[in-house]
């Protein structure tokens, strides 16, 4: 079926698949109409966590079901815990036991734990059916639900079990991030904050200029016509350098890997902290901020820049140093599980500019050890 973009609206194309990414408030009651138009008429398997779903889930059930959608309802753990094998194969047997058919659709409501669980699910059962992303959080809207990269955790690294499955459409509806606990909110900016490093200065410009209103969870209760269209607005720029990167190369062949930046050392911190303490943005930001350092070491990145992105991150509430007992050799270790590896080389994704980074599989061990050793 053609898709004939809205005002707003961003497209998001690569060699599979053509979708629209849709970012505002309000957008969950635009959801049966939109399934229709996409022609999405079969039985729809709604997939959230204990946490969200009470907030948003009952009222898109009945919109759904007033519609004239079969809906079916499976809740999770609120966690990453439940991004692992024992909840995936739950998934699989409640789907299998209830009768699921390809002409399905398979609803991720939730953030990047949920919409990563569900997206693999979908990408597996009976070798593939529909998947919508309908992220509720920051860091989801701008990076997890968008570029069909769905998984599972394994004990030796983050989201090394999983397949690409470009989803048919994500509704990002802003009006979900008001039932956000401050610390989710804050690890979402973290990878806001990452595409202005990497892509779009004048997006790191622009939270730089409003960081004392976006980073302030209680504006999200502020009925402001006004701050909502501004947060709308970066949340979109947000979510169009991902859109764009994706539309350029799809399974992270080239381009792509620079969406990784802060998440070699991010990913590993994760796991040698067990899955939980850290929110992905939380280590992201830690990542961020020791990947700048490792780039201006090597004379790649000016320190003055090191510190307005440090300055940046502090300002959403972000940490940037590492944990106190974080054993180097540990995370050194689980570097080398990285997806990013390349002939058991680390390809590091290292700033140059706000705005720019380089791809470099040349960092001396010494400069990752001693930025892992030093405030």
């Amino acid at each position: 079926m053609t898709l004939t973009p809205e005002p707003d609206e961003l497209v998001l194309t690569t060699a599979t698949a053509r979708y629209a990414v849709v970012v505002g408030p309000g957008l969950h009651a635009t959801l049966p109409e939109r399934l229709t138009r996409l022609g999405l008429h079969g039985t729809l398997w709604l997939i959230s966590d204990r946490e969200v779903f009470p907030h948003h889930g009952p009222n898109l059930e009945a919109a759904l079901s007033h519609a004239g959608f079969l809906v079916r309802t499976y809740l999770v753990p609120s966690g990453e815990a439940s991004k692992s094998q024992g909840p995936l194969w739950q998934i699989y047997a409640w789907m299998i036991g209830s009768h699921v058919e390809r002409g399905d659709v398979v609803l991720a409501l939730g953030g990047g734990v949920v919409g990563d669980l569900a997206g693999f699910a979908a990408a597996t059962i009976l070798r593939g059916i529909a998947v919508v992303q309908l992220p509720t959080t920051l860091l989801a809207m701008v990076d997890a639900a968008l570029g069909g990269k769905t998984g599972i955790n394994h004990p030796l690294g983050k989201n090394l079990i999983g397949a690409f499955h470009q989803p048919r459409l994500v509704l990002a509806d802003t009006q979900t991030l008001r039932t956000l606990p401050p610390r989710e909110l804050r690890a979402g900016w973290a990878e806001v904050i990452k595409h202005g490093v990497i892509r779009d200065a004048s997006l790191f410009e622009t939270l730089e200029a409003h960081a004392a209103e976006f980073a302030a969870p209680e504006r999200l209760q502020d009925p402001s016509p006004d701050y909502h269209q501004r947060l709308g607005d970066v949340i979109r720029q947000a979510a169009a350098v991902k859109v764009a990167v994706v539309s350029d190369d799809e399974r992270e062949q080239g381009l792509r890997v620079i969406l990784n930046y802060g998440h070699t050392l991010g990913h590993a911190l994760e796991t040698a902290s067990g899955y939980g303490a850290l929110l992905h943005g939380e280590a992201v930001a830690i990542g961020m901020h020791a990947a700048a350092r490792m780039a201006a070491e090597m004379k790649l990145l000016a320190w003055d820049n090191v510190e307005r992105q440090r300055r940046l991150l502090e300002a959403y509430g972000l940490p940037t140093a590492f944990p106190p007992g974080c054993d180097p050799d540990q995370i050194l270790s689980l570097t080398l599980h990285d997806k990013k590896v390349l002939h058991q080389r680390i390809r590091w994704i290292l700033p140059t500019a706000i705005g720019q980074v380089t791809v470099r599989d040349d960092v001396p061990d010494e400069v990752v050890r001693a930025v892992l050793t030093s405030p």
